[in-house]
């Protein structure tokens, strides 16, 4: 009988490639003073770890996007605060799959009169493009799985855990949202809640 939900990235390897691709990013970096645009809500923990290797002088925002119907039409839901016009952009995505998100939110900061966009995420399931986007950055390669963990979540529950899981029974995830949390934290104490 094979496992329910299986640990695909620990923390410790997570944590040590958040910092390679800060790292990274920062020798890249042209622009003193470039923005870095987190994608709500999976792109929380990874931009919270990674501009800790970013300079000091890079600028936080955030936005949420909603993707609608099959064509996989796009529309802000909470906007930008800063400007962002002649600055360059680093767009933070938890995971990249279809590229139909991102490409239409690259087209939209250019539009707005962005220097220059980049993207990092975390995750990339590029087995799943249908859009051919750029992604400058990539932590990880993934599978077709459904993950959960460090950003990734199941009805808003699961974001937290500080490592990524692969989903190997959904329905009985579906069924039985708990038995991740019973799976994962079986040999630690269970967090509170």
């Amino acid at each position: 009988m094979s496992a329910a939900y299986v640990e695909v990235i620990d923390e410790a390897t997570l944590q040590a490639r958040v910092r390679e691709l800060g790292r990274e990013i920062t020798a890249e970096l042209e622009d003193p003073d470039p923005v870095v645009v987190g994608v709500l809500k999976g792109s929380v923990p990874f931009l919270t770890d990674l501009t800790r290797y970013l300079p000091l002088t890079v600028e936080i925002d955030f936005l949420s996007l909603t993707r609608f119907g099959r064509e996989g039409r796009v529309s802000v839901a909470m906007d930008l605060s800063v400007p962002i016009e002649g600055r360059s952009v680093l767009i933070v995505e938890d995971i990249v799959d279809t590229g139909l998100t991102l490409s239409t939110l690259r087209k939209m900061l250019l539009a707005r009169g962005a220097a220059s966009v980049a993207t990092v995420a975390l995750l990339d399931k590029s087995t799943r493009r249908i859009i051919d986007v750029p992604v400058e950055h990539r932590g990880f390669e993934v599978g077709d799985e459904f993950l959960l963990g460090y950003g990734m979540d199941w009805q808003g529950r699961y974001r937290n855990v500080p490592s990524i899981w692969a989903v190997m029974d959904l329905a009985l995830l579906t069924a039985d949202p708990d038995s991740f949390r019973r799976h994962a934290f079986r040999k630690s104490a269970s967090p509170a809640g």
